[in-house]
């Protein structure tokens, strides 16, 4: 009862909402209810599981400046401010790090082989039945979403084209950027070719070790 729903589309609009809002309904056959409002050519692609946080749109956007701040410091390429400019809460060590302990990072891939890991502070809290924010920018470059899911640091991602060609990637070098952004090259695809699955890889520490 405490975890959001997290629905993302193929046209990169996204919406996050407490589990709560969708009610048991009487039966499998039921028709449901709206999770997201989708325009003419769009579909929902991806439904995703995120942990429920309790932190104010003033802390989160506090917490997404300072963990920018420090990936800058740490010599990594960061680009994950908030959007707006409307001013943050002051956070203590103590909030920072429960902050910390919560973050989640998204991983966002569209059909040209772009793709981005953004902060679930960005993602805020709305109800259901909206049209939903800015998942990742979609236009001729990027191409349309093809998947959307969180995961770790130290997993890794697998993606397959409609070509036939694969890779696999660690996510640690997939760089952490804002929601409404374009992302970077994850996969060349050729010309005419598309990225069509994207799959989690957990952590299997030492390939020598896996192998064996």
């Amino acid at each position: 009862p405490d975890d959001n729903v997290l629905l993302t589309t193929a046209n990169g609009m996204c919406i996050r909402f407490p589990v709560e809002d969708i009610r048991v309904f009487a039966g499998r056959t039921s028709t449901g209810v709206r999770g997201i409002k989708l325009d003419d050519d769009d579909e929902v692609i991806s439904m995703a599981i995120l942990n429920g946080v309790e932190a104010t749109t003033e802390e989160a956007r506090a917490y997404l400046k300072h963990a920018a701040a420090m990936r800058r410091a740490a010599g990594e390429e960061a680009d994950d401010a908030p959007e707006d400019e409307a001013p943050a809460a002051a956070l203590s060590p103590q909030r920072i790090a429960q902050l910390g302990a919560a973050e989640q990072f998204i991983l966002t891939v569209t059909q040209k082989g772009y793709g981005k890991r953004s902060s679930s502070f960005e993602y805020r809290t709305s109800g259901r039945g909206g049209k939903g924010i800015i998942a990742i920018v979609v236009n001729d470059r990027n191409g349309r979403v093809c998947a959307s899911f969180p995961l770790e640091d130290s997993d890794q991602i697998m993606l397959v084209t409609n070509g036939g060609q694969l890779i696999r990637t660690p996510v640690k070098g997939i760089r952490v950027a804002g929601r409404n952004t374009q992302g970077v090259t994850i996969f060349r695809t050729a010309e005419g070719e598309k990225v069509v699955s994207v799959e989690r890889v957990g952590d299997v520490g030492d390939d020598d070790a896996a192998d064996e």
